[in-house]
């Protein structure tokens, strides 16, 4: 792999260049691979930021990233389900994060719920970096953070995994112009169902709910960027199943739903909602009063199926990631020494910042040397991360109780090569790192597993001096895995 970093991307004439990235460009918005224009009116598209040539990826860590997923899912229930030990980290935490306190009290307003829903479903997403930390060290897949709530992109994601397979069928520009680069060919691509993947399993939670007339409630944002993203699930529902899905905004489910009946169904326009699925109500700023509190709340002691639940949502929390990687933890929930083994050797160093002895030492360690950690606090969808000089003046400012709402990582260092990535039609040559996204989907209800899979991938490349990695927040392009 490193040899095919090194010569990355394949030296293409000019002419066979433009017209690579005429074809790329010109196919994305034929075929959907598209996000809603910002600070536009109306419905005007442009395309998704993507990597215009794939990106070379070790096969050896795309396959455990592969096989870590049904395990992780797994390992998200199996806390979920463990109401003393939610309590013991949340509330380490809870009275110095308001949001992830608002959280915990609406988990616990349904601990008790008689008759409550049982089923609960995830499609989560664990991210990845390789970690080389010299060009002679042995390339290691590092977990980043593993996603439970509102994970994006499987629609886009399959469809730059399209884009990359028409490309390099199309055309014979992917096979190299220069002696030092391998060709590329559509059958080194893995295969990337995500998007059907995602269809299949809210079909499925659909089906289990058992109710042959009943909708899935998709819970969006007001002016949702990545709308094409989640359109392409809906769709896929409706003609591949039959399933109607409704959109609605927190703000907006008091207006048009409703409980009926003693076991709490929910009723939105009319129609009862079998599952209900969020892409969004994972931060404070979808939470914009009250009323969005209240919508949480309809929704979550309703009997649809949620996907999550809230309390998958915390299970999801970087501290809760911190807290299971302690020694001893992880062997509570996962008794397979194999997979204890394989669970372990995807995660990086995770410290807490609290005031016990292992919070103290990792506080001081950032202080004297923050360039080798990351500082993260409880909170999804990008921009949110704290890094290498930026640490020290944050410590400084917090107080010891405010401090112990963020954890501190090893900060993971990926091997960088060079992509070109196209953003509005323009492309650049840019020195990039790639980040791997597994998407899992689980079922259960604590007895009875009716789907635990592993459905497809996300790789998003960014230029190796950014920090954060979110296509929706900027900082990144969609990209294909080529792997080696």
């Amino acid at each position: 792999m490193d040899s095919t970093l090194k010569a990355w991307p394949p030296t293409l004439p000019a002419e066979e260049l433009k017209q690579l990235i005429s074809y790329a460009v010109d196919w994305t918005t034929s075929h959907g691979l598209v996000m809603r224009a910002r600070n536009v009116e109306g419905a005007l598209a442009v395309h998704v930021p993507f990597a215009l040539f794939p990106s070379p990826y070790p096969k050896d860590c795309y396959d455990l990233a592969w096989q870590l997923q049904p395990l992780f899912n797994e390992l998200v229930d199996k806390i979920a389900r463990d109401e003393q030990f939610i309590q013991t980290v949340m509330e380490s935490i809870a009275d110095v994060d308001d949001f992830t306190h608002r959280l915990y009290v609406l988990y616990k307003e349904t601990c008790n719920l008689s008759p409550n829903q049982k089923i609960w479903m995830a499609l989560n997403r664990s991210d990845y970096l390789l970690h080389q930390p010299s060009a002679e060290a042995t390339v290691l897949l590092q977990q980043v953070e593993l996603n439970t709530i509102s994970s994006a992109f499987a629609g886009l994601s399959s469809r730059t995994s399209d884009l990359h397979h028409y490309l390099a069928n199309r055309t014979a520009f992917f096979s190299a112009s220069s002696k030092n680069t391998p060709d590329i060919h559509a059958s080194d691509f893995p295969k990337n169902e995500s998007l059907s993947g995602f269809i299949d399993a809210l079909a499925k939670a659909w089906e289990v709910y058992n109710v042959p007339s009943a909708a899935i409630l998709m819970i969006v944002q007001p002016d949702e960027h990545n709308i094409y993203d989640q359109r392409l699930i809906e769709y896929g529902l409706f003609e591949k199943h039959g399933i109607p899905v409704i959109r609605c905004s927190l703000g907006d489910v008091l207006v048009h739903g409703k409980h009926t009946g003693t076991d709490r169904r929910l009723i939105v326009d009319s129609k009862e909602i079998a599952v209900v699925y969020y892409r969004a109500g994972y931060g404070p700023g979808d939470y914009i009063s009250e009323k969005e509190w209240t919508a949480r709340h309809m929704l979550e002691t309703s009997m649809s199926i949620k996907c999550p639940p809230v309390v998958y949502q915390l299970a999801g929390t970087k501290k809760m990631q911190q807290y299971i990687a302690t020694a001893g933890v992880l062997e509570k929930f996962v008794t397979n020494p194999e997979h204890v083994a394989l669970l372990r050797s995807s995660f990086t160093g995770l410290y807490p910042l609290d005031e016990t002895p292992t919070g103290m030492n990792a506080y001081e360690r950032a202080l004297k040397d923050s360039s080798n950690y990351v500082m993260k606090p409880q909170r999804e969808g990008g921009g949110n991360n704290i890094y290498s000089s930026h640490i020290r003046e944050h410590m400084l400012k917090f107080s010891p109780s405010e401090r112990k709402a963020y954890i501190l990582m090893d900060l993971i260092k990926p091997p960088p090569f060079k992509n070109t990535l196209v953003r509005n039609g323009v492309a650049i040559n840019a020195e990039v790192v790639s980040e791997l996204g597994i998407y899992g989907a689980y079922i259960s209800d604590g007895v009875q597993v009716h789907m635990n899979q592993t459905l497809g991938h996300l790789l998003r490349t960014k230029m190796s001096s950014s920090d954060e990695g979110g296509v929706a927040a900027g900082y990144a392009v969609l990209d294909s895995p080529f792997l080696q």
